[in-house]
């Protein structure tokens, strides 16, 4: 006997369908149709096929704000990872102190990024801010506005304050998921903290970690609000990341069609980079 194929459960899916093409692809294909276009007003458009992504291509601030860019996401990387999963680690998994741990991790995650660009902003000053008067007061010569070391220093330590917290909550969660027979198997054979880690804990991690780096790059691959707000770029060129190149070409000099251009590029690095990371990291899962 045929069974009868009971399509109505598509009519649920159709509202997301609808959203998506509103709020993703009717965008997309806006931002194609300005990258292949010389645009003057509704009336006066022309064809450029890829000329501007030439341009883009060819363009100097590309290359040193993608540079400046995988450096300081390689950078957040390599440091809030390592320090999500210590945190994940020493936190309390039972008991009051537990909820409390969670609570205050959750607290930098919740502040919008402006009033975190702002409030380094602030605390940074050397004439008003904690951290600018306490490294005036030990005599260490410190100011974000105008060294380029001080500036990237300040932005990277920034956003591991921010977004650690994010690492720490999955790598928690990944932990706690972990059946406790393997650590009583591990007790029995006397396994040593560092072998628990090494053959138990950090095997059982890799799915969390592959989205907690997934995440973390792609988010600080695109970031613009908080060094914005902090540096506004600067000192120089020091802090101008892809994001404000972009803006800045867009909205400063009106350069629709090269912006459009340099807006696809982008994110076609972000979904190639984000795609080898994931590769890289399933394969070497698979081997296992």
């Amino acid at each position: 006997m045929n069974k009868v194929q009971n399509n109505k459960a598509w009519w649920l899916v159709l509202p997301v369908f609808l959203l998506v093409a509103f709020s993703a692809v009717i965008p997309m294909m806006t931002v194609v149709n300005y990258s292949v276009q010389d645009i003057f007003d509704q009336s006066s458009r022309y064809f450029v096929g890829a000329d501007w992504y030439k341009q883009v291509l060819l363009d100097p601030r590309l290359h040193d704000s993608l540079l400046r860019q995988f450096i300081y996401s390689a950078c957040v990387l390599l440091i809030e990872i390592p320090l999500g999963i210590a945190i994940a680690l020493t936190m309390p998994t039972k008991g009051r102190w537990s909820s409390v741990v969670l609570i205050i991790l959750a607290i930098p995650l919740l502040i919008p990024w402006n009033v975190v660009g702002t409030i380094w902003q602030i605390f940074g000053r050397a004439d008003i801010g904690l951290l600018g008067a306490s490294l005036k007061a030990m005599g260490i010569s410190y100011n974000y506005a105008a060294n380029t070391m001080d500036a990237w220093v300040t932005v990277l330590v920034m956003d591991v304050w921010h977004w650690t917290s994010l690492v720490a909550l999955l790598c928690f969660s990944g932990l706690r998921a972990i059946p406790d027979v393997y650590y009583q198997a591990a007790r029995i054979d006397r396994a040593s903290a560092w072998a628990v880690f090494r053959h138990i804990q950090l095997p059982k991690l890799k799915s969390v970690l592959l989205i907690a780096v997934m995440l973390r790059f792609m988010d600080s691959f695109m970031i613009y609000t908080e060094p914005f707000v902090l540096t506004g770029g600067g000192p120089g060129n020091s802090t101008t990341f892809l994001s404000q190149t972009l803006t800045q070409m867009a909205i400063g000099q009106f350069d629709l069609g090269p912006a459009a251009a340099f807006s696809l590029v982008y994110f076609l690095i972000i979904l190639l980079v984000s795609w080898l990371f994931y590769t890289a990291m399933t394969h070497s899962d698979a081997n296992r």
